[in-house]
């Protein structure tokens, strides 16, 4: 990298630091790359050549060389994994004849909830998982909920059982959930396993598959988590405080940001790692963020887009654009966390085949 400064005062010019998350990001696609400090135009980068087949020269700037924060593809990671699962499904069935199952329960008739529903039998397909699913109208009772469940518990076909939430109002949600058997509960919603979490020298059954695929996005792009200062933004039992719980575990400093939280802004900007999951579009600002963290953005919301042809298009709960400004990574929306969540109930259910059939 050269720079070259056409004003008298050569002393006064800046090189882009090769450390910085933008130099880092275009070292793997640039070959040689000439600053200019030009008149009036003291950022502006006047050759970018791209080792391409003929060789290409781009313009940009030097503040948008900077603002090239890396993306964390959670699509690309996600397919390494159900590829993985393919192959130790495939070697589980050569070996003992074993196929693992996965039970998905629905209640009632959201659109949201089929499509999950829908998506996780296409991915139960795809890597040779047996699916069984149930359908109920939403007036169903609670008993009836309960028997399938307990026969699912009985079935050795079945080495996962997920209900899909949220349920009908007149359901007891815990109830339900307590019902399912702690060996087969691939959501890790059981209290039994978000207790063991939560319990140091204790080992969970299964993590809750959100959380989880945050963090193994973390592990499988190479971000350290050990000594880091971790903000967590939202505490639901399904992603916030399953999230803060690993991160512990994992020996990061954990802060959980909520609604009651005083001056959140500033809580947050002290964070290595931020993993935000409260459901509110582009609320974390670019203001919010420090320097060179690691954003993991769980929330998916539909924001009204005339432009678009569903009329509407999703966000995150961290404003994408100024946030990749500031920070070293940041998974987009969508296309992040959301096919971690469906990758790692795959792996849950595998792991109970597995576990329950003892095989290795």
């Amino acid at each position: 990298m050269n720079s070259a400064d056409c004003s008298s005062h050569s002393a006064t010019a800046r090189l882009l630091h090769f450390g910085s998350p933008g130099a880092i990001y275009l070292r793997r696609f640039v070959g040689s790359l000439h600053v200019g400090r030009c008149g009036s135009n003291p950022t502006h980068v006047k050759t970018l050549r791209l080792r391409s087949n003929p060789p290409k020269t781009i313009t940009v700037t030097e503040a948008e060389v900077a603002a090239s924060a890396k993306i964390i593809d959670g699509k690309m990671v996600a397919k390494e994994i159900r590829d993985e699962i393919t192959t130790e499904v495939s070697r589980m069935k050569d070996a003992i004849g074993v196929v693992p199952g996965l039970a998905v329960m629905l209640i009632g008739e959201r659109k949201d909830s089929a499509t999950y529903v829908r998506n996780k039998k296409k991915a139960c397909e795809s890597v040779g998982i047996n699916s069984f699913e149930v359908r109920l109208p939403e007036d169903s009772a609670e008993t009836e909920v309960l028997k399938f469940i307990s026969d699912f518990n009985d079935d050795p076909a079945v080495h996962g059982i997920l209900v899909q939430l949220p349920l009908p109002k007149h359901m007891n949600e815990q109830n339900i959930l307590n019902a399912v058997s702690i060996e087969k509960d691939v959501d890790g919603f059981h209290p039994l396993n978000i207790g063991r979490l939560a319990m140091r020298g204790r080992e969970p059954s299964f993590v809750p598959c959100t959380p989880k695929g945050c963090i193994e996005l973390l592990h499988r792009y190479g971000f350290q988590i050990k000594g880091k200062k971790a903000v967590v933004i939202g505490r639901s039992n399904i992603v916030g405080m399953p999230a803060a719980l690993l991160l512990q575990r994992e020996d990061a400093t954990v802060t959980i940001v909520h609604s009651r939280t005083q001056n959140p802004e500033q809580i947050v900007k002290e964070a290595d790692i931020v993993i935000s999951a409260v459901g509110q579009p582009d609320m974390v600002r670019g203001t919010w963020l420090k320097p060179g963290a690691v954003v993991i953005d769980v929330g998916i919301n539909p924001v009204e887009d005339a432009t678009c042809p569903r009329g509407y298009r999703l966000v995150g709960d961290v404003c994408y654009e100024e946030a990749r400004k500031v920070v070293s990574a940041i998974t987009p929306v969508p296309g992040g966390v959301g096919p971690m969540t469906i990758a790692m109930l795959l792996s849950n259910t595998l792991s109970s085949a597995k576990r329950i059939h003892n095989f290795q």
